[in-house]
């Protein structure tokens, strides 16, 4: 199933977040079910049969009626994972090491599906990045590759933009990962069981309609079950964190001449059998001043 967090404004004050299941023809609002208020509380509760709440039930509502909100809006983690596709690895001349490079990321640095991303005015080397993105479904701590799976709850989509100047600043990724609504996250999750060989799906990245970025999953340098038990292994993952399992080559400060965003620019990220991501770049000095977000800190 296609799970969704979003709002509708359809009367007065209703701007609350709900979830529901995405069908062809609209969602299916499942907010309040069982007494669960979002996508996260089902994962921690998913004794709910999905499946028998939505039967023979129609829409809702029509998407074009709702906004879309991450799938995820409060993720208690999210965990980065870098340079886990050999040729990316190789376009930026890295090293080879025996474990995953592992960096966070904040939830206020992403927007979600259609939403503006927000190119910050201290740089000139703002760049793409899709990736999976995989949610966990139940906790997990010091778990074995061999079952690590099992502690999946679905799939989604990241758009990884990054700020390389700033990330380059020193070995610590952070900062440049992390610039205010800088990348983006979904539309929607794809639980774990509609999903056979998620090893065997495709990633595809778009500039403007121009292919950059193509890879399949299986070629991952450290597969999901390693990454999942590797970063268990040092954190405890509840239901709803987020681990971004790194992107494949092709990104714009590699390619010749520099590809970089820039206002105007559209960028899609695409996952076979999970769905496509898509987002227009803007200047931070254009959607600042219309962001309640910042006013408490300006």
């Amino acid at each position: 199933m296609r799970l969704v967090t979003y709002r509708t404004a359809t009367g007065p004050g209703d701007d609350l977040e709900r979830w529901g299941v995405l069908v062809d023809e609209g969602i299916i609002d499942l907010t309040g079910t069982a007494g669960l208020t979002s996508v996260k509380e089902w994962l921690a509760h998913d004794e709910v049969d999905l499946a028998q709440a939505v039967a023979q039930r129609e829409p809702d509502l029509v998407l074009s009626d709702a906004t879309l909100l991450a799938p995820i809006t409060n993720p208690g983690k999210i965990l980065a994972i870098g340079l886990n596709y050999a040729e990316h690895r190789a376009e930026g001349t890295a090293p080879e090491t025996a474990h995953p490079t592992v960096f966070t990321r904040f939830s206020d640095s992403h927007v979600a599906h259609g939403e503006k991303l927000r190119r910050p005015s201290s740089t000139e080397a703002f760049d793409y990045e899709g990736e999976l993105a995989v949610i966990v479904g139940k906790p997990a701590f010091e778990i074995g590759v061999a079952t690590a799976m099992e502690h999946v709850g679905g799939y989604s989509i990241y758009n990884e933009a990054s700020v390389r100047d700033w990330q380059m600043h020193t070995s610590q990724f952070i900062p440049g990962k992390n610039f205010y609504r800088s990348g983006s996250f979904g539309p929607c999750m794809v639980t774990a069981d509609a999903i056979d060989d998620i090893s065997a799906q495709t990633i595809e990245t778009r500039v403007n309609g121009r292919v950059v970025q193509h890879a399949f999953i299986e070629e991952m340098i450290f597969p999901i079950p390693e990454l999942i038990a590797y970063v268990s292994s040092f954190t405890p993952l509840s239901a709803g964190d987020v681990i971004l399992t790194g992107t494949p080559a092709g990104v714009g400060v590699f390619q010749k001449p520099p590809l970089l965003l820039t206002a105007g620019d559209v960028v899609e990220v695409e996952v076979s059998s999970v769905g496509l991501l898509s987002n227009v770049v803007a200047d931070a000095v254009d959607l600042d001043a219309d962001d309640p977000a910042l006013k408490e800190f300006r």
